[in-house]
């Protein structure tokens, strides 16, 4: 066998046994993904409870947001392979609200990030969502749901102890 180096031309690699392979990274330039946004908590209601206030009124607390999705230009990457195998980027649900006035915790955002260049289109109706064309531009996929109100939203001079709140909205789903 021959002992000279052999210049891959693919890679620009020398490797001097022949018979040694050199597996090159597939570069993916399309990709389907699924981003579902996180949906917002739901709203608390409950009663303040001390031992010398009686009827202490509503003190339910607000739900959490729901964590939405981002897309970020980074002219560090340069392929989608990030995204051939994860299909499904799903961000987390916003924490319900609890007595006692506590508000529930919003959910951080995802960011997912993409070549510089890269086009967002919609798969089921065609549109296109966003080019992204510059160095860190910024867009936004999917938008987590709202918290719901608790009941001290609904307190007034009438009603004076609310029962009722609300459930946080659903995210999109794209």
């Amino acid at each position: 066998p021959d002992t000279s180096p052999i210049f891959n031309e693919h890679v620009g690699l020398r490797c001097a046994n022949p018979t040694y392979k050199i597996r090159l990274m597939k570069f993916i330039d399309e990709s389907r993904i699924e981003v579902i946004a996180g949906n917002g908590g739901k709203g608390a209601a409950s009663f303040r409870r001390e031992k010398y206030i009686d009827k202490g009124g509503p003190d339910g607390g607000d739900g959490g947001r729901g964590g939405s999705v981002y897309a970020v230009a980074d002219r560090n990457i340069n392929t989608l392979v990030d995204y051939r195998f994860a299909r499904i980027h799903r961000a987390k649900n916003g924490e319900p609200g609890r007595g006692a006035d506590c508000y529930g915790k919003g959910a951080d955002d995802i960011m997912l990030r993409m070549p510089v260049g890269t086009v967002i289109t919609d798969i089921n109706s065609g549109e296109v969502i966003a080019d992204l064309a510059h160095e860190g531009e910024k867009v936004l996929l999917a938008q987590g749901g709202m918290g719901g109100l608790g009941n001290i939203h609904f307190k007034s001079s009438t009603n004076r102890a609310p029962r009722q709140c609300t459930p946080g909205t659903e995210g999109e789903t794209r």
